[in-house]
């Protein structure tokens, strides 16, 4: 009898609940009947600006030769921050950076010294960049050399370590940052030429500066490779970059692993679409205005936007618990 009692009164809760849901459906089939009679206009979204200071929005329609040149850029790349306040997070160290000239190198160095390094940039052939790098590396009091070479060649990845050894007396971080990029709407324009170039800068010149730098990295030191948005999410149009940023990323974790007995940190910030010169070096001039617009943020990120990611990583205080991670900056939700 008492059974039957339990199983009316489950059953009468279980009408109720789903009337219940009933009514709740029913107030939105009527919102959403209205909502198809007094259509809303559509509305674009505006770009982001959730940063310190706002950030250019309007980009130039501009195309350089390779590797470009932040001097020729029309609208010169941020890389300053002047909001940011260093507080000795990397006093006495030694950094290279490799494709410090510009761009993201250039943000990274600068923050560095900000933060009490001493840093070495490395660089193609863009002399102008690397000097104006160089000077603004002296303004924040500290010392700067720059190195002129390819990291496709091992050997110059060998001496521009003993430069700065001789030069500094040490080094604690390093920053795999140069890189090639050219798009292709098909693997059928991927010439094999083409795809040894941005294999071979892309990953064999991380794997040379690496093993270069590590018979002078000790306990606490840093290594941190440049990944990128399409190294998780692949691109259509950047077949072999995305590849190599994928191995960059795989690199990073496989590093770490390997170098964590010698207490090494190898960590990677897999940036999205940053205003550069390697943007203006590889879009055609009319889609560089569009340049960053498919991000949440709906906007291109400045490299003073990107640079504290590597300062968080470098710096012990700050991540001396952290190895092995692919840190997205993407300006989106969802990058991984």
């Amino acid at each position: 009898m008492g059974s039957d009692i339990s199983h009316d009164k489950d059953r009468q809760q279980a009408e109720q609940t789903a009337e219940h849901q009933r009514r709740l459906q029913q107030r939105q089939d009527d919102q959403d009947m209205v909502a198809a009679r007094h259509p809303r206009a559509e509305q674009t979204p505006s770009p982001l600006q959730v940063g310190t200071r706002e950030q250019p929005v309007d980009l130039p329609a501009q195309h350089q030769a390779k590797p470009g040149r932040e001097a020729d850029l029309q609208l010169a790349p941020r890389f300053l921050a002047p909001d940011y306040q260093g507080s000795n997070k990397l006093a006495g160290r030694v950094a290279i950076v490799t494709g410090g000239d510009s761009g993201i190198g250039r943000a990274v160095a600068v923050l560095f010294a900000r933060e009490g390094a001493d840093v070495a940039v490395l660089y193609l052939d863009e002399h102008e960049d690397a000097e104006a790098t160089r000077r603004h590396v002296l303004d924040e009091g500290r010392h700067c050399i720059t190195i002129a070479g390819d990291v496709k060649d091992s050997t110059f990845c060998q001496r521009a370590v003993a430069r700065v050894i001789e030069e500094f007396g040490r080094l604690d971080i390093l920053v795999n940052n140069a890189a090639f990029q050219e798009h292709a709407d098909s693997i059928e324009d991927i010439t094999d030429e083409r795809l040894d170039e941005t294999l071979t800068t892309n990953v064999a010149g991380y794997f040379y500066m690496t093993r270069s730098a590590l018979p002078h990295l000790r306990e606490g030191a840093s290594i941190i490779n440049t990944g990128s948005v399409v190294g998780l999410q692949g691109s259509g149009q950047l077949l072999d970059y995305a590849a190599t940023k994928g191995a960059i990323h795989a690199l990073t974790k496989s590093l770490a692993h390997n170098l964590l007995p010698r207490g090494i940190r190898v960590n990677a910030v897999a940036p999205g679409p940053v205003w550069t010169p390697l943007n203006a070096a590889d879009r055609p001039a009319a889609q560089v205005p569009k340049f960053g617009q498919g991000s949440d943020l709906k906007r291109a990120a400045q490299p003073e936007e990107i640079s504290p990611a590597y300062v968080f990583l470098a710096a012990p205080v700050c991540a001396g618990y952290i190895t092995g991670v692919v840190l997205p900056v993407t300006g989106s939700i969802g990058a991984i």
